[in-house]
């Protein structure tokens, strides 16, 4: 006998169907849930470890400052201490100067001409003093110009000052100051100057009358009195009988 299913089966397989559809759509929900709690978790470690990089950056960025900071103390420290070092080396260079200078003052001053006062500037030297005539100042000049240790002379000035004196004239020079090639800190000094026995040159310093004048002659006669050989004694003749003493 067949069987008739009078049951509304429609409305069954709609029920079936519509709890399968909300089971899926729960179960999409829930894996969307889960992927998007995954994918925070690991944004999240993402962002953690990204800061903790920009944290040592900034340490590292900090140290690097602090050593820059240092670096540049340490080259301010370095231009001092070079500074020093070419200050010692030029007075290194220049300690024999004065010495040399004043020899080359007494030197080079003509008879007919005496200073009055001198000033040291640099490597300008400025000398005051009066002279018999301007052909005895263009002697000076020359003799200046042809000492090593004195470069270029400059005339400021010359005039009569109709004193009644012997040396109605005064000048003003600058000179130019210079050093050798060949003389170094440890070097040989210059012919005719010593460099151990600066009384002559301190005594220009003084510039009392008639100094320069007269050290001129005296330096001249006692390197004459100095280079010249002692002559020998001439053997004294015996006395013979009946000779004369001769």
């Amino acid at each position: 006998m067949a069987k008739i299913n009078l049951l509304p089966w429609r409305a069954e397989r709609r029920e079936r169907r519509k709890r399968e559809f909300f089971t899926h759509l729960g179960l999409a929900a829930v894996a969307a849930i889960v992927l998007v709690l995954l994918w925070g978790f690991w944004m999240s470690l993402r962002i953690e470890n990204q800061n903790s990089r920009n944290t040592y950056l900034k340490d590292q960025i900090a140290q690097l400052d602090a050593k820059i900071t240092e670096i540049k103390n340490l080259q301010k420290v370095k231009d001092q201490l070079l500074a020093r070092k070419r200050i010692v080396e030029k007075l290194q260079s220049s300690r024999s100067q004065m010495v040399h200078l004043f020899d080359q003052i007494v030197k080079t001053i003509p008879a007919g001409a005496r200073l009055t006062s001198l000033k040291q500037q640099g490597d300008k030297l400025t000398l005051n003093g009066v002279a018999q005539s301007n052909a005895t100042v263009a002697d000076y000049m020359r003799s200046i110009e042809a000492s090593p240790w004195m470069g270029q002379a400059t005339l400021v000035k010359t005039e009569n000052v109709h004193t009644d004196s012997n040396t109605p004239y005064e000048f003003e020079l600058v000179v130019t100051l210079r050093t050798p090639k060949n003389d170094g800190s440890g070097g040989t000094p210059a012919p005719g100057s010593s460099a151990s026995s600066p009384a002559p040159s301190a005594s220009v310093t003084s510039l009392p009358a008639q100094t320069a004048t007269a050290m001129a002659p005296a330096a001249a006669t006692t390197a004459a009195t100095s280079a010249a050989p002692k002559a020998s004694p001439k053997p004294v003749a015996g006395t013979s009988k009946g000779g004369a003493r001769p």
